[in-house]
């Protein structure tokens, strides 16, 4: 209970305030601690409406699990975790005549003590608490059908499979789909990744899994942190000093004067000419042309060249701008069209794009939001089509590449950047529309005018 009457919920040194409610409903959450079934929320009452608006509210930050209860045997079959804002159950129908899989991105792993089933396009991962529901899930890894399972499995839960088909870990076959393999998984976008690199994809950015992100120190108190400058190796050592003197070029001064801006002077921001200049620099289209057919398909394949290297010349990233603060330029959320050398506004939401940029703030222990956010997109099948198997790794090298150029292009204009290590697909998603798996952010920059102190 907080002073004003309002009730919060509470975890560590973080707490959510979930608003005000009537003492009745208070009284009826308080089961959430061993668990309220869902069918009591799905009344007309005032009190049935006030418990499922609370229970909504958890769910909403990732503060509910759902259990599937086993009343004969007083075990939970099956905890689900949630991994998205928002999750909640919907079991999708089933009938004996429908034929189900898994899908090629479902996963089952040990975490502690425990099994738990995954996927990258899951909105939540299963717990699995009876051996019989884990050799369920093996047999499904061939097409079965629901009434031939049933018999199999006279005990089969039927909703557990359904709330399986809702979270996209099981996939249900059509007529034209019999073999349920790769190309009869969703979209034609989805066929472009493999099983390692959309997992990596989405387990190392945020918005699709409970998992803390960023410098955490999980394991500080397991191993000691390794030396900063690796100890020689043994043998005779070659020195080089007197070979090649100090190096004297702008160049060089360049690369030697490059470091991470995280405050900024926001008395005098950016200027949008400024701004043009860095993009038209670091990542513009300088030319473009179009080659013959390609090795697998028969198609023509168009290319471009900008200033800094891509794998294949694929040029996959697309720069996306959050703008704070830019003389010039109003706030809003920006696309740069790399061909144009143009700023396309995109329809995001004030409250978007403050998510933005104070994700930003705090991923790099900052004062403030920077003057200009970049989010580095990449079209995943504009590389994955012809990469396969390391696509994703080769995203990160040309990310790794960006960062580089843009460091050294905002050292040389007098402006402050800094690379930021997290970003949330999610987020992304719902301010372009755009699905994650097609075209999703894989890199951050901050950019700005840096506070004079600092400079």
């Amino acid at each position: 209970m907080q002073a004003d009457g309002s009730i919060a919920a509470v975890s560590g040194d973080h707490a959510v305030n979930l608003g005000q409610f009537s003492p009745a409903a208070i009284d009826r959450a308080a089961d959430l601690a061993t668990g309220l079934p869902l069918a009591s929320m799905s009344g007309r009452s005032a009190l049935a409406k006030q418990v499922l608006a609370l229970a909504q509210r958890l769910a909403r930050h990732r503060l509910l699990d759902y259990r599937l209860f086993s009343p004969r045997e007083q075990r939970d079959l099956v905890i689900i975790e949630p991994q998205i804002a928002d999750y909640w159950p919907r079991p999708v129908k089933l009938s004996n005549g429908d034929t189900v899989v898994l899908s090629r991105f479902a996963y089952l792993r040990r975490r502690g003590n425990e099994m738990v089933l995954e996927s990258p396009r899951a909105g939540a991962l299963f717990r699995i608490g009876d051996p019989a529901i884990a050799a369920m899930l093996a047999a499904l890894s061939r097409p079965q059908q629901i009434g031939k399972l049933r018999r199999q499995m006279p005990a089969l839960p039927l909703d557990l499979l359904g709330l399986l088909l809702d979270s996209a870990l099981l996939l249900k076959l059509g007529a034209k789909d019999a073999d349920g393999l790769r190309v009869n998984e969703g979209d034609g976008d989805l066929v472009l990744w493999d099983f390692h690199d959309f997992v990596f994809h989405t387990r190392s950015t945020e918005g699709r899994h409970g998992d803390p992100v960023g410098g955490a120190y999980a394991y500080a108190g397991v191993t000691p942190p390794l030396p900063a400058v690796r100890p020689r190796w043994p043998g005779k050592a070659i020195p080089l000093g007197s070979l090649a003197p100090a190096p004297t070029s702008p160049f060089a001064a360049l690369l030697h004067a490059r470091h991470s801006t995280r405050d900024f002077d926001d008395r005098h921001p950016i200027t949008l000419t400024e701004l043009a200049r860095f993009l038209g620099t670091s990542a513009r289209v300088m030319s473009e042309w179009t080659s013959g057919a390609d090795a697998g398909g028969g198609h023509a394949a168009s290319y471009s060249s900008r200033p800094y290297p891509a794998a294949g010349s694929a040029y996959e990233l697309e720069l996306y701008l959050t703008v704070s603060n830019c003389e010039g330029l109003a706030r809003g959320f920006y696309h740069y069209d790399a061909g144009g050398h143009a700023l396309v506004a995109i329809d995001a939401s004030a409250q978007q794009i403050q998510a933005l940029a104070m994700a930003a703030t705090f991923a790099m222990d900052a004062s403030g939001p920077p003057q200009i956010l970049i989010t580095i997109a990449a079209r995943f099948g504009r590389i994955s089509r012809k990469y396969s198997s390391i696509a994703y790794s080769l995203i990160l090298k040309d990310v790794g590449s960006l960062i580089q150029t843009f460091y050294l292009t905002a050292t040389d204009m007098g402006l402050g950047g800094c690379a930021i290590g997290t970003s949330n697909i999610d987020l992304f998603a719902a301010m372009t529309g755009l699905d994650f798996h097609v075209e999703g952010p894989v890199g951050q920059f901050a950019l700005g005018r840096a506070r004079k102190a600092e400079a």
